[in-house]
């Protein structure tokens, strides 16, 4: 067993610069953020390639980690009634404490930022009680110097579809 990060190599490489789309590939993520079940014919038909061709290049975009293709569904609607963003400070090595709250599975959302926090991490629970076992885990994570959540009480808005640069 290693010690490797959660994030695969080229997932790591992308967001961090490491990959340079095309058009062709911009156009197809975009067909995709419109409607993650439109066919490859159909998308093939709006950027002018053929079925095979878009086949082939969606395989390397969920490959290379630059895309991944999902159901997005309502935490509410799955009996998951309790939702929280929790910002955290820390001290020490940020990944490693990162890393370590990736792990978690309630936990959905880790970023590491700049400013009064260090973390953020988004919490899914079923109940108040788990919620409050999930920020005794974060708390009890090796370096973590504090805590401060914000539970949500309404969902306004949520996107993916911020299209391609």
């Amino acid at each position: 067993m290693t010690d490797d990060p959660p994030e695969s190599a080229a997932r790591h490489r992308n967001r961090h610069g490491g990959g340079h789309l095309d058009d062709l590939s911009k156009q197809i993520i975009e067909q995709l953020q419109e409607d993650g079940r439109r066919s490859y014919a159909a998308i093939g038909k709006a950027v002018g390639l053929s079925e095979a061709a878009v086949r082939q290049r969606v395989q390397k975009l969920l490959d290379t980690g630059v895309m991944q293709i999902v159901g997005v569904t309502d935490p509410l609607m799955l009996g998951f009634s309790r939702q929280a963003m929790i910002a955290i400070k820390c001290e020490g090595d940020l990944d490693q404490v990162a890393d370590h709250l990736a792990a978690m599975e309630e936990i959905d959302y880790v970023v590491i930022t700049a400013g009064s926090f260090d973390i953020l991490v988004e919490l899914v629970c079923e109940s108040d009680d788990q919620m409050l076992e999930m920020l005794n885990r974060v708390r009890a994570v090796p370096t973590v110097t504090s805590t401060e959540s914000f539970v949500y009480l309404k969902l306004r808005k949520q996107t993916y579809s911020w299209g391609t640069r």
